[in-house]
């Protein structure tokens, strides 16, 4: 068993944020087969969020600038997505 140690648990912080960041894939390829067309639900939004702010976190730990510049930039745009979700759904419920 490997020993547990601090840069240990960072990579496993990475590879869990590369996970949801992963994930996000797979429920847009299965949206997009239900309905027959190119969607992409708010679930993608938020696991693209979440996988972001993980692996900011583990750049962020890495001290690779390039990693945390790509990671922010993300970050900023899926919050900014998610805004439009949320405010288009409140705009229908009017």
């Amino acid at each position: 068993m490997p020993e547990l140690t601090s840069e240990n648990i960072w990579v496993a912080v990475g590879f869990g944020g590369q996970a949801l960041f992963g994930a996000r894939f797979l429920i847009q390829w299965i949206a997009t087969e239900r309905r027959r067309q190119s969607v992409v639900p708010t679930a993608f939004w938020y696991l693209s969020l979440g996988g972001g702010l993980v692996l900011l976190s583990y750049a962020l730990r890495i001290g690779d600038p390039v990693f945390i510049t790509g990671q922010s930039f993300g970050v900023l745009v899926y919050t900014r997505n998610l805004w439009f979700v949320h405010r288009q759904e409140a705009a229908g419920a009017d």
